[in-house]
């Protein structure tokens, strides 16, 4: 079968991409299911449970709502899945996992010239007939049919549905926001301080480290890969050691053994100094002052895009 008869969408605001079908635990059931309950399977989940998730590699990423991914293989109640917008070194196609299969639906979006993408925090997904459908985090991005005085129509798996034209806006992608800066993803981020780390995380219910850079570049009109090695990699190296080369927006990389390990950690460059991130599982989207912290002692790379 061919990757355009293979194509599927996610159905649901945010679906969670997973090493295995047996990694989710009884624990994660809310997050498993369509309608997925977030809040309730987020605020559920105690300290040991969610660092778990990254200790026994349980999930991989996650997808939003609309995003596209090829279905390799349906087992029982189960899709093993490549997420095509997220680039990954694990499958030239893109990132590879397990996604339930009620919350995918099969088939592509519909053809379209504009799209329209989710700039808040979240926002509200209407029926045609004005009735409350679902809420859409931060970077989703649905084809846009028609727009009248206050919503913008668009084409959703769920058919087709109205968007409030406040918080989302137009772009011409249908992966990106419209093209800016790094700079301008660095400001983006602000909106997310205090936001909780979440392993796997892409979206506005929680980040992990390289899903918060890789979702504000993607606001900002530029695609990165999904995971802080690869984006290390991708970029242009920049001199890690002469900090007034440093620019607004590029990424700073870390590793254990004062920076010879392997990459563990991706934020973005805030300038003077100063850096934003998603730290770790127990904590929050932050500003933090580099000079002092283990980061500064960690630091093994600089890229910028």
């Amino acid at each position: 079968m061919s990757t355009k008869e293979n194509i599927w969408r996610c159905a649901v605001p945010v679906a969670t991409v997973w090493s295995s079908p047996t990694s989710a635990r009884d624990i994660d059931k809310p997050g498993i299911e369509n309608p997925v309950h977030l809040v309730k399977w987020l605020e559920a989940l105690p300290y040991k449970e969610r660092l778990d998730l990254c200790d026994a590699n349980r999930v991989q990423t996650q997808l939003l709502y609309g995003e596209d991914v090829i279905v390799d293989e349906i087992v029982d109640d189960w899709a093993k899945i490549v997420a095509i917008q997220q680039p990954s070194i694990k499958d030239q196609r893109g990132y590879p996992g397990w996604v339930p299969l009620t919350q995918l639906i099969e088939g592509k979006d519909p053809d379209s010239n504009k799209y329209v993408i989710v700039t808040a925090d979240k926002v509200q997904l209407w029926t045609e007939d004005v009735m409350p459908l679902l809420v859409l985090p931060f970077n989703t991005i649905l084809p846009l049919r028609d727009e009248c005085s206050k919503y913008f129509h668009v084409d959703s798996p769920n058919g087709k549905a109205l968007l409030s034209k406040n918080g989302v806006e137009i772009t011409s992608n249908r992966t990106t926001g419209n093209p800016t800066t790094m700079e301008q993803a660095v400001i983006k981020g602000t909106a997310f301080l205090d936001l909780p780390y979440f392993w796997g995380g892409m979206s506005s219910y929680g980040y992990d480290c390289s899903g918060f850079t890789y979702n504000m570049a993607k606001a900002s009109g530029i695609i990165i890969p999904r995971d802080a090695g690869e984006q290390k990699e991708a970029g242009k190296a920049i001199n890690k050691e002469n900090t007034d080369e440093w620019q607004i927006g590029d990424l700073l990389f870390f590793a254990n053994d004062f920076g010879r390990a392997p990459v563990r950690h991706v934020g973005f460059y805030f300038g003077d100094g100063k850096m934003i991130h998603s730290p770790q599982t127990g904590k929050t989207v932050e500003i933090i002052h580099l000079a002092g912290t283990k980061f500064e002692e960690e630091l093994c790379g600089v890229s910028r895009y």
